[in-house]
């Protein structure tokens, strides 16, 4: 899930001065939608008369209701609204009274931008199954001393009773995440946590290193460092007394089902895996795959599909090959040129990318996370480790597809002898186990289902039938 949302990167920006109300042309609600590659986040802005003064305010929908100021500049039919609070601006020219076409800019990303008078109204999140107190069971707020410099805060949901009962670590997704896992008004890891601890099972989450209230460096960090970060918070929940020390386990999500074998392989006091959505085969082959799956459901033609999959593993297998980053940063501009040569003009006013924005893209490929994440198979993990295992997939998940990830696991845990071993692929279900009609990640915002509660179901009884709660 790294690849969502806007980079938020250091821009300067011009000075601007409030504008007048003028004939009050922008007063009032907009609505429109930003396409980040397959996802589309949802805007509002609502422009208000302040004593003669336009102000303006954002509001990103889908990424929790969150709000930012913007100042208005007006020219003519010409407008600009800064954000100085993300380092945005939207430049837009105003088309008859109810339409503002232009660009939303961000660090080195441009994106097109249409929004229309009154279209805010129906843009409403309704998100059911949030977990609303009072809770039955009781909930801390805790800490957990990872490797020097890395301090992870969580919490702590744990069943009535003195116990001990048996508990898992939530293990996210890749990208900077919260406890909840918090990804366009869903909470997935806050949905999970209610669920099994109202079935008797504690359970840790946390704020990933460098988010929230966790220290530490969130983008100086690998699979590996995280890995560590979970092998931690097993030992802390295994010492507290509510908790049974033999009946700990790791529930990982997407990355976090990659990393969970990586702490069991090495780590014998991890009792039990479940696995959502893990990666069962090599990382770089798992990319090309994704990408594929993802243009395809967004109605991009088979050549343009392999177009880009070569491209991926032109840039796959030079990250594999440079270990120098000046190096590395240079082969990849001359691959990404020549890419940007063969395309049409039309092409390039489409898709092509700015210098700026090539930069930020390769950056972002030659980070530490990337270039340890694409060298990663994930079998000799899990040829290494011994303990139960539920794997499951949604039959709909384009991120990580069910049938050659679910295989992969299976073959390894099986080559390393592993026979207690549960595999399913659920029907009807995206990578976030939500109910979903084609999977793509373009519905994750639209679907108000967050945790789809057979895929609950699932995961509880599981884990009920693996380790308790007993008498």
């Amino acid at each position: 899930m790294r690849f969502f949302g806007v980079a938020l990167a250091a821009a300067t920006l011009a000075v601007a001065h409030p504008a007048a109300a003028q004939d009050g042309r922008l007063v009032g609600g907009w609505g429109g939608a930003l396409e980040v590659q397959a996802l589309k986040l949802r805007l509002t802005l609502t422009v208000a008369d302040s004593a003669g003064t336009l102000t303006a305010r954002f509001v990103s929908v889908d990424q929790d209701g969150s709000a930012f100021p913007a100042i208005v500049t007006v020219n003519g039919d010409s407008v600009s609204f800064q954000v100085p609070q993300i380092l945005a601006r939207y430049r837009a020219v105003l088309v008859g009274r109810d339409s503002l076409r232009g660009e939303w800019v961000q660090g080195a990303g441009t994106l097109p931008l249409t929004m229309v008078r009154g279209a805010d109204a129906g843009m409403v999140v309704r998100r059911p199954q949030l977990p609303q107190p009072p809770f039955p069971y009781r909930e801390e707020q805790v800490a957990v001393q990872s490797v020097p410099g890395v301090r992870l805060a969580g919490t702590l949901t744990l069943p009535p009773g003195d116990g001990p009962h048996p508990a898992v670590v939530l293990v996210s997704g890749s990208g900077p995440q919260d406890r909840d896992e918090t990804l366009l008004g869903h909470k997935p890891f806050l949905v999970l946590a209610d669920y099994l601890t109202r079935r008797g099972i504690a359970v840790l989450r946390l704020d990933d290193r460098g988010v929230g209230a966790s220290t530490g460096s969130f983008a100086a960090g690998t699979s590996e460092d995280f890995a560590r970060d979970a092998a931690a918070a097993v030992l802390w929940l295994r010492a507290r007394p509510e908790v049974a020390d033999d009946r700990v386990g790791i529930v990982g999500h997407s990355e976090g089902g990659l990393i969970a074998p990586l702490v069991a392989s090495r780590t014998p006091e991890v009792a039990f895996l479940v696995l959502l959505a893990g990666p069962g085969i090599p990382s770089a082959e798992l990319l090309v795959m994704q990408g594929a799956l993802i243009s395809r459901a967004g109605g991009d033609a088979d050549a343009e599909v392999q177009r880009t999959s070569a491209l991926q593993r032109e840039l796959f297998a030079a990250i594999a090959a440079t270990a120098d980053s000046a190096a590395l940063h240079a082969r990849m501009r001359e691959i990404g040129a020549r890419f940007q040569a063969s395309l049409t003009p039309e092409e390039r006013a489409q898709g092509g990318l700015s210098d700026g924005a090539m930069n930020a893209a390769i950056n972002t490929l030659i980070s530490p996370w990337y270039r340890w994440f694409l060298r990663y198979n994930p079998a000799p993990a899990l040829r290494a480790t011994r303990v139960p295992v539920l794997a499951i997939n949604g039959s709909l998940d384009l991120q990580v597809p069910a049938d050659e990830n679910l295989a992969g696991i299976q073959r390894a845990l099986a080559e390393g002898g592993n026979r207690d071993v549960t595999a399913e692929k659920l029907p009807g279900l995206n990578h976030l186990f939500q109910t979903a009609r084609t999977g793509a990640p373009s519905e994750y915002a639209e679907i108000e289902e967050t945790f789809s509660p057979a895929a609950l179901r699932r995961i509880g009884d599981w884990i009920v039938q693996r380790v308790g709660p007993r008498p």
